[in-house]
Protein backbone atom coordinates (compact mmCIF):
# COMPACT_ATOMS: atom_id res chain seq x y z
CA UNK A 1 0.00 0.00 0.00
CA UNK A 2 1.42 3.45 -0.91
CA UNK A 3 2.28 5.56 2.11
CA UNK A 4 3.19 9.14 2.97
CA UNK A 5 5.01 10.77 5.90
CA UNK A 6 3.26 12.33 8.88
CA UNK A 7 4.51 15.64 10.29
CA UNK A 8 3.45 17.14 13.62
CA UNK A 9 2.68 20.87 13.82
CA UNK A 10 3.14 22.62 17.15
CA UNK A 11 1.64 26.11 17.03
CA UNK A 12 2.31 27.26 13.44
CA UNK A 13 1.52 30.82 12.36
CA UNK A 14 -1.99 31.03 10.79
CA UNK A 15 -0.69 31.64 7.26
CA UNK A 16 1.69 28.69 7.56
CA UNK A 17 -1.16 26.49 8.80
CA UNK A 18 -3.19 27.25 5.67
CA UNK A 19 -0.16 26.51 3.52
CA UNK A 20 0.52 23.20 5.28
CA UNK A 21 -3.13 22.16 5.12
CA UNK A 22 -3.44 22.96 1.41
CA UNK A 23 -0.33 20.85 0.70
CA UNK A 24 -1.67 17.97 2.83
CA UNK A 25 -4.93 18.04 0.89
CA UNK A 26 -3.42 18.09 -2.61
CA UNK A 27 -0.68 15.58 -1.79
CA UNK A 28 2.25 17.91 -2.36
CA UNK A 29 3.12 17.89 1.35
CA UNK A 30 3.06 15.44 4.26
CA UNK A 31 0.00 14.50 6.27
CA UNK A 32 -0.39 16.62 9.40
CA UNK A 33 -0.74 15.97 13.12
CA UNK A 34 -1.70 19.32 14.72
CA UNK A 35 -0.69 19.62 18.39
CA UNK A 36 -2.05 22.22 20.79
CA UNK A 37 0.88 24.48 21.83
CA UNK A 38 -0.78 24.92 25.24
CA UNK A 39 -0.21 21.25 26.09
CA UNK A 40 2.44 20.59 28.75
CA UNK A 41 5.72 19.20 27.42
CA UNK A 42 5.20 15.67 28.86
CA UNK A 43 1.84 15.46 27.08
CA UNK A 44 3.42 16.57 23.79
CA UNK A 45 6.12 13.92 24.17
CA UNK A 46 3.52 11.24 24.86
CA UNK A 47 1.57 12.21 21.74
CA UNK A 48 4.68 12.11 19.58
CA UNK A 49 5.64 8.69 20.94
CA UNK A 50 2.15 7.33 20.30
CA UNK A 51 1.53 8.87 16.86
CA UNK A 52 5.08 8.43 15.50
CA UNK A 53 5.40 11.40 13.09
CA UNK A 54 8.56 11.77 11.01
CA UNK A 55 9.14 15.40 11.98
CA UNK A 56 7.99 18.10 14.37
CA UNK A 57 7.42 21.67 13.12
CA UNK A 58 7.87 24.36 15.80
CA UNK A 59 8.42 28.12 15.58
CA UNK A 60 12.13 27.28 15.85
CA UNK A 61 12.19 25.07 12.76
CA UNK A 62 11.66 21.48 11.64
CA UNK A 63 13.04 18.68 13.79
CA UNK A 64 13.43 15.10 12.52
CA UNK A 65 12.10 12.40 14.87
CA UNK A 66 13.10 8.78 15.37
CA UNK A 67 10.75 5.81 15.02
CA UNK A 68 8.58 7.36 12.31
CA UNK A 69 5.61 5.38 11.03
CA UNK A 70 3.99 6.58 7.76
CA UNK A 71 0.26 6.89 7.15
CA UNK A 72 -1.74 5.47 4.22
CA UNK A 73 -1.53 7.44 0.99
CA UNK A 74 -4.45 9.87 0.73
CA UNK A 75 -4.34 10.72 4.44
CA UNK A 76 -4.34 14.46 5.10
CA UNK A 77 -4.81 14.76 8.86
CA UNK A 78 -4.41 12.80 12.06
CA UNK A 79 -6.40 14.44 14.85
CA UNK A 80 -5.68 13.65 18.49
CA UNK A 81 -9.12 13.42 20.08
CA UNK A 82 -9.89 15.72 23.00
CA UNK A 83 -9.77 13.00 25.63
CA UNK A 84 -12.97 14.16 27.39
CA UNK A 85 -13.59 10.63 28.66
CA UNK A 86 -10.34 8.73 28.18
CA UNK A 87 -6.89 8.53 26.64
CA UNK A 88 -6.60 10.50 23.37
CA UNK A 89 -6.14 8.55 20.17
CA UNK A 90 -5.33 9.59 16.63
CA UNK A 91 -8.20 9.87 14.17
CA UNK A 92 -7.02 9.36 10.58
CA UNK A 93 -8.82 11.56 8.02
CA UNK A 94 -8.41 11.36 4.27
CA UNK A 95 -8.20 14.34 1.95
CA UNK A 96 -11.32 13.16 0.14
CA UNK A 97 -13.34 12.98 3.37
CA UNK A 98 -12.23 16.47 4.40
CA UNK A 99 -13.03 17.93 0.99
CA UNK A 100 -16.50 16.36 1.05
CA UNK A 101 -17.08 17.80 4.53
CA UNK A 102 -16.12 21.32 3.43
CA UNK A 103 -18.19 21.14 0.26
CA UNK A 104 -21.29 19.68 1.95
CA UNK A 105 -21.07 22.15 4.83
CA UNK A 106 -20.75 25.25 2.67
CA UNK A 107 -23.45 24.03 0.29
CA UNK A 108 -25.87 23.48 3.19
CA UNK A 109 -25.50 26.99 4.58
CA UNK A 110 -25.33 28.64 1.16
CA UNK A 111 -21.79 29.95 1.56
CA UNK A 112 -20.27 31.27 -1.67
CA UNK A 113 -16.79 31.42 -3.21
CA UNK A 114 -14.99 34.43 -1.79
CA UNK A 115 -16.83 34.33 1.55
CA UNK A 116 -14.63 34.92 4.61
CA UNK A 117 -14.40 32.55 7.58
CA UNK A 118 -13.36 33.54 11.10
CA UNK A 119 -11.53 30.99 13.25
CA UNK A 120 -11.77 31.45 17.02
CA UNK A 121 -11.39 27.75 17.89
CA UNK A 122 -8.16 25.82 18.54
CA UNK A 123 -6.67 24.59 15.27
CA UNK A 124 -5.33 21.45 16.95
CA UNK A 125 -8.94 20.23 16.95
CA UNK A 126 -11.18 19.36 14.03
CA UNK A 127 -13.59 22.24 14.71
CA UNK A 128 -10.92 24.89 14.22
CA UNK A 129 -9.27 23.10 11.30
CA UNK A 130 -12.60 22.87 9.49
CA UNK A 131 -12.90 26.65 9.56
CA UNK A 132 -9.52 26.86 7.82
CA UNK A 133 -10.58 24.13 5.39
CA UNK A 134 -13.85 25.90 4.50
CA UNK A 135 -11.93 29.11 3.84
CA UNK A 136 -9.58 27.23 1.51
CA UNK A 137 -12.63 25.76 -0.23
CA UNK A 138 -13.99 29.31 -0.67
CA UNK A 139 -10.67 30.48 -2.10
CA UNK A 140 -9.97 32.87 0.77
CA UNK A 141 -7.48 33.12 3.60
CA UNK A 142 -9.11 32.38 6.98
CA UNK A 143 -9.30 35.12 9.59
CA UNK A 144 -7.90 34.19 13.00
CA UNK A 145 -8.77 35.84 16.31
CA UNK A 146 -8.36 34.66 19.90
CA UNK A 147 -11.74 34.57 21.55
CA UNK A 148 -12.10 38.08 22.87
CA UNK A 149 -15.52 39.62 22.33
CA UNK A 150 -14.07 42.92 21.13
CA UNK A 151 -11.64 41.33 18.66
CA UNK A 152 -14.25 38.91 17.35
CA UNK A 153 -16.86 41.58 16.75
CA UNK A 154 -14.32 43.92 15.15
CA UNK A 155 -13.51 41.16 12.65
CA UNK A 156 -17.23 40.55 12.13
CA UNK A 157 -17.91 44.23 11.42
CA UNK A 158 -15.09 44.44 8.89
CA UNK A 159 -15.49 41.14 7.04
CA UNK A 160 -19.03 39.79 7.72
CA UNK A 161 -17.57 36.26 8.01
CA UNK A 162 -19.07 32.89 8.75
CA UNK A 163 -17.92 31.60 12.14
CA UNK A 164 -17.90 28.41 14.20
CA UNK A 165 -18.55 28.79 17.94
CA UNK A 166 -19.15 26.64 20.98
CA UNK A 167 -22.08 27.54 23.27
CA UNK A 168 -19.86 29.19 25.90
CA UNK A 169 -18.49 31.61 23.30
CA UNK A 170 -21.97 32.43 22.02
CA UNK A 171 -23.17 33.15 25.56
CA UNK A 172 -20.28 35.55 26.09
CA UNK A 173 -21.04 37.41 22.88
CA UNK A 174 -24.67 37.75 23.92
CA UNK A 175 -23.65 38.97 27.39
CA UNK A 176 -21.53 41.65 25.69
CA UNK A 177 -24.55 42.83 23.67
CA UNK A 178 -22.97 41.84 20.34
CA UNK A 179 -24.81 42.42 17.06
CA UNK A 180 -24.76 38.87 15.74
CA UNK A 181 -26.26 39.88 12.40
CA UNK A 182 -22.69 40.84 11.43
CA UNK A 183 -21.92 37.15 10.90
CA UNK A 184 -22.96 35.37 7.73
CA UNK A 185 -23.66 32.14 9.62
CA UNK A 186 -22.95 30.99 13.16
CA UNK A 187 -22.21 27.26 13.19
CA UNK A 188 -22.76 26.17 16.79
CA UNK A 189 -21.34 22.87 18.00
CA UNK A 190 -19.02 21.16 20.47
CA UNK A 191 -21.72 20.83 23.15
CA UNK A 192 -25.48 20.81 23.45
CA UNK A 193 -27.18 24.13 22.76
CA UNK A 194 -30.36 24.73 24.72
CA UNK A 195 -33.46 26.44 23.31
CA UNK A 196 -33.15 29.72 25.26
CA UNK A 197 -29.60 30.25 23.99
CA UNK A 198 -30.67 29.70 20.39
CA UNK A 199 -33.65 32.02 20.77
CA UNK A 200 -31.53 34.75 22.33
CA UNK A 201 -28.95 34.44 19.55
CA UNK A 202 -31.57 34.68 16.84
CA UNK A 203 -33.13 37.69 18.56
CA UNK A 204 -29.65 39.27 18.43
CA UNK A 205 -29.65 38.80 14.67
CA UNK A 206 -27.71 35.54 14.35
CA UNK A 207 -28.35 32.99 11.66
CA UNK A 208 -27.53 29.99 13.89
CA UNK A 209 -27.09 26.46 12.60
CA UNK A 210 -26.50 23.75 15.21
CA UNK A 211 -24.00 21.05 14.27
CA UNK A 212 -23.37 17.52 15.47
CA UNK A 213 -20.34 15.44 14.68
CA UNK A 214 -16.88 14.50 15.88
CA UNK A 215 -13.33 14.05 14.68
CA UNK A 216 -14.28 10.69 13.18
CA UNK A 217 -16.78 12.40 10.84
CA UNK A 218 -14.58 15.37 9.86
CA UNK A 219 -16.45 17.41 12.45
CA UNK A 220 -20.08 18.44 12.12
CA UNK A 221 -21.99 16.23 9.68
CA UNK A 222 -25.55 16.79 10.94
CA UNK A 223 -26.88 20.36 10.73
CA UNK A 224 -30.03 21.32 12.64
CA UNK A 225 -30.71 17.62 13.05
CA UNK A 226 -30.45 16.77 9.35
CA UNK A 227 -27.42 14.96 7.88
CA UNK A 228 -25.30 16.69 5.25
CA UNK A 229 -25.44 15.43 1.68
CA UNK A 230 -24.10 11.89 1.47
CA UNK A 231 -24.26 11.34 5.24
CA UNK A 232 -26.61 8.80 6.81
CA UNK A 233 -27.74 8.61 10.42
CA UNK A 234 -29.63 5.97 12.40
CA UNK A 235 -29.71 4.49 15.90
CA UNK A 236 -29.14 0.93 17.05
CA UNK A 237 -31.16 -1.16 19.50
CA UNK A 238 -29.43 0.51 22.44
CA UNK A 239 -30.22 3.99 21.17
CA UNK A 240 -26.61 4.67 20.09
CA UNK A 241 -26.23 7.08 17.17
CA UNK A 242 -24.62 5.54 14.06
CA UNK A 243 -23.18 7.65 11.24
CA UNK A 244 -22.08 6.70 7.74
CA UNK A 245 -20.98 8.37 4.53
CA UNK A 246 -18.03 9.91 2.69
CA UNK A 247 -16.97 12.02 5.69
CA UNK A 248 -16.13 8.93 7.76
CA UNK A 249 -12.60 8.54 9.09
CA UNK A 250 -10.14 5.93 7.82
CA UNK A 251 -9.25 4.42 11.20
CA UNK A 252 -7.41 5.08 14.43
CA UNK A 253 -3.73 5.44 15.16
CA UNK A 254 -1.73 5.11 18.37
CA UNK A 255 -1.64 2.98 21.49
CA UNK A 256 -5.20 3.92 22.52
CA UNK A 257 -6.78 2.82 19.22
CA UNK A 258 -9.68 0.40 19.89
CA UNK A 259 -9.28 -3.11 18.50
CA UNK A 260 -12.58 -2.99 16.55
CA UNK A 261 -11.87 0.45 15.12
CA UNK A 262 -15.23 1.73 16.38
CA UNK A 263 -16.91 0.83 13.06
CA UNK A 264 -19.61 -1.75 12.28
CA UNK A 265 -20.68 -3.05 8.87
CA UNK A 266 -24.31 -3.61 7.83
CA UNK A 267 -25.73 -6.33 5.56
CA UNK A 268 -25.12 -4.14 2.50
CA UNK A 269 -21.44 -3.76 3.35
CA UNK A 270 -21.82 -0.13 4.41
CA UNK A 271 -19.57 1.05 7.24
CA UNK A 272 -21.10 2.85 10.24
CA UNK A 273 -19.39 4.66 13.08
CA UNK A 274 -20.98 3.61 16.36
CA UNK A 275 -20.72 6.83 18.33
CA UNK A 276 -20.66 7.30 22.06
CA UNK A 277 -23.91 9.29 21.94
CA UNK A 278 -27.53 8.40 22.51
CA UNK A 279 -30.23 9.79 20.27
CA UNK A 280 -33.44 9.31 18.32
CA UNK A 281 -34.37 9.89 14.68
CA UNK A 282 -37.96 10.97 14.07
CA UNK A 283 -40.24 10.09 11.17
CA UNK A 284 -38.92 13.09 9.19
CA UNK A 285 -35.32 11.92 9.56
CA UNK A 286 -34.39 14.61 12.10
CA UNK A 287 -31.86 13.55 14.74
CA UNK A 288 -32.27 14.50 18.40
CA UNK A 289 -29.16 13.94 20.50
CA UNK A 290 -29.99 12.91 24.06
CA UNK A 291 -26.47 12.83 25.51
CA UNK A 292 -23.41 10.64 25.83
CA UNK A 293 -23.88 6.94 26.57
CA UNK A 294 -20.99 7.02 29.05
CA UNK A 295 -22.67 9.94 30.85
CA UNK A 296 -25.63 7.79 31.83
CA UNK A 297 -25.89 7.99 35.62
CA UNK A 298 -26.95 4.88 37.53
CA UNK A 299 -28.77 6.15 40.60
CA UNK A 300 -30.78 3.87 42.87
CA UNK A 301 -31.19 1.32 40.07
CA UNK A 302 -32.46 3.93 37.60
CA UNK A 303 -30.60 5.21 34.53
CA UNK A 304 -30.48 8.97 33.97
CA UNK A 305 -29.17 10.55 30.75
CA UNK A 306 -27.07 13.45 32.04
CA UNK A 307 -27.46 15.50 28.85
CA UNK A 308 -31.25 15.50 29.09
CA UNK A 309 -31.15 16.79 32.67
CA UNK A 310 -28.60 19.45 31.73
CA UNK A 311 -30.87 20.59 28.90
CA UNK A 312 -33.75 21.17 31.33
CA UNK A 313 -31.55 23.10 33.75
CA UNK A 314 -29.93 25.25 31.07
CA UNK A 315 -33.40 26.48 30.03
CA UNK A 316 -33.95 28.17 33.42
CA UNK A 317 -33.55 31.95 33.54
CA UNK A 318 -31.43 31.66 36.69
CA UNK A 319 -28.89 29.43 34.92
CA UNK A 320 -26.17 30.65 32.53
CA UNK A 321 -24.48 27.27 32.01
CA UNK A 322 -25.31 23.78 33.22
CA UNK A 323 -23.68 20.39 33.23
CA UNK A 324 -24.77 17.20 34.96
CA UNK A 325 -22.57 14.36 36.18
CA UNK A 326 -22.77 11.34 38.44
CA UNK A 327 -20.68 11.29 41.62
CA UNK A 328 -20.16 8.28 43.93
CA UNK A 329 -22.82 7.92 46.61
CA UNK A 330 -22.97 5.31 49.38
CA UNK A 331 -26.77 5.08 49.27
CA UNK A 332 -27.65 5.63 45.62
CA UNK A 333 -24.54 4.27 43.89
CA UNK A 334 -24.27 7.54 42.00
CA UNK A 335 -25.96 10.83 42.84
CA UNK A 336 -27.12 13.19 40.12
CA UNK A 337 -25.05 16.36 40.50
CA UNK A 338 -25.87 19.66 38.80
CA UNK A 339 -22.85 21.87 38.07
CA UNK A 340 -24.22 25.37 37.52
CA UNK A 341 -22.87 28.76 36.49
CA UNK A 342 -25.64 31.11 37.67
CA UNK A 343 -26.97 33.88 35.46
CA UNK A 344 -26.70 36.23 38.45
CA UNK A 345 -23.94 35.25 40.90
CA UNK A 346 -25.69 37.26 43.59
CA UNK A 347 -28.88 35.21 43.22
CA UNK A 348 -27.93 31.64 42.30
CA UNK A 349 -30.62 29.01 41.89
CA UNK A 350 -31.40 26.75 44.85
CA UNK A 351 -31.22 22.98 44.61
CA UNK A 352 -34.98 22.64 45.12
CA UNK A 353 -35.64 24.99 42.18
CA UNK A 354 -33.53 22.74 39.97
CA UNK A 355 -35.19 19.57 41.28
CA UNK A 356 -38.65 20.97 40.64
CA UNK A 357 -37.76 21.94 37.07
CA UNK A 358 -36.42 18.48 36.30
CA UNK A 359 -39.37 16.69 37.94
CA UNK A 360 -41.72 18.73 35.75
CA UNK A 361 -40.07 17.39 32.57
CA UNK A 362 -38.40 14.08 33.43
CA UNK A 363 -38.76 11.15 35.82
CA UNK A 364 -38.49 12.09 39.52
CA UNK A 365 -35.30 10.07 39.98
CA UNK A 366 -33.56 12.29 37.40
CA UNK A 367 -33.80 15.33 39.70
CA UNK A 368 -30.35 16.38 40.98
CA UNK A 369 -29.46 15.62 44.60
CA UNK A 370 -26.41 17.88 44.70
CA UNK A 371 -25.75 21.43 43.47
CA UNK A 372 -22.22 22.55 42.64
CA UNK A 373 -22.07 26.31 41.91
CA UNK A 374 -19.19 27.61 39.79
CA UNK A 375 -18.15 30.99 38.45
CA UNK A 376 -16.89 29.29 35.26
CA UNK A 377 -17.55 25.93 33.67
CA UNK A 378 -14.32 23.92 33.34
CA UNK A 379 -13.71 23.28 29.64
CA UNK A 380 -11.31 21.32 27.50
CA UNK A 381 -9.36 23.18 24.80
CA UNK A 382 -11.97 22.01 22.29
CA UNK A 383 -14.69 23.91 24.17
CA UNK A 384 -16.36 20.80 25.52
CA UNK A 385 -17.06 20.47 29.28
CA UNK A 386 -14.21 18.79 31.15
CA UNK A 387 -16.07 15.73 32.45
CA UNK A 388 -13.20 14.52 34.62
CA UNK A 389 -13.05 17.89 36.40
CA UNK A 390 -16.83 18.00 36.77
CA UNK A 391 -16.97 14.62 38.46
CA UNK A 392 -14.59 15.88 41.16
CA UNK A 393 -16.25 17.76 44.06
CA UNK A 394 -15.61 21.50 43.90
CA UNK A 395 -12.82 22.81 46.18
CA UNK A 396 -13.98 26.42 45.92
CA UNK A 397 -11.52 27.34 43.18
CA UNK A 398 -12.20 27.68 39.41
Amino acid sequence: MPERPLHALLGPEPARLSEHLAAALDGSGPALLPIDPALPEPRVRALLESMRPAALHTPDGVHALDGAEPVPDGTALVIATSGSTGTPKGTVLSASALRHSARASTDRIGARPGDRWLCTLPTAHISGLLVVLRALHAGTEPLHAPFDTGAVMAAAAEHRPHVSLVPTQLRRLLAAGADLSLFGTVLLGGAAAEGPLLRAAREAGARVVTTYGMSETCGGCVYDGRPLDGVRVRTDDEGRILLSGPVLFSGYRGAAAPADGGVVRDDEGRHWLRTGDLGAVDADGVLRVRGRADDVINTGGHKVVAGEVAGVLAALESVAEAAVVGRPDAEWGERVTAVIVPADPAAPPALEELRAAVRSRLAPYAAPRELDLRTRMPLLASGKPDLAALRTPHDGRD
